[in-house]
């Protein structure tokens, strides 16, 4: 049996960065939400860069999970 370790290792190193990433881009939506919430807190306080940074945030992370998806299901290719 041979094993290509050089393909191991990049599909390792891969899915570490790609998955550190999508967390980053996560924690960065979730930051907009809370900064949207702290405005609302304030009296007359909106943030709508808060939304405007948590929404492509959040749709990065759910385009990445649908690409993930259809890689792994066979019946979509």
């Amino acid at each position: 049996m041979h094993l290509d370790w050089t393909a191991l290792g990049q599909v390792t190193a891969v899915s570490i960065v790609v998955s550190v990433a999508v967390v980053a881009v996560f924690a960065l939506g979730v930051l907009g939400l809370a900064r949207v919430e702290a405005a609302r807190e304030q009296p007359g306080g909106s943030s709508p860069l808060g939304l405007a940074q948590a929404g492509p945030c959040f749709l990065a992370c759910a385009a990445v999970v649908a690409y993930g998806i259809f890689l792994i299901v066979p019946q979509f290719h």
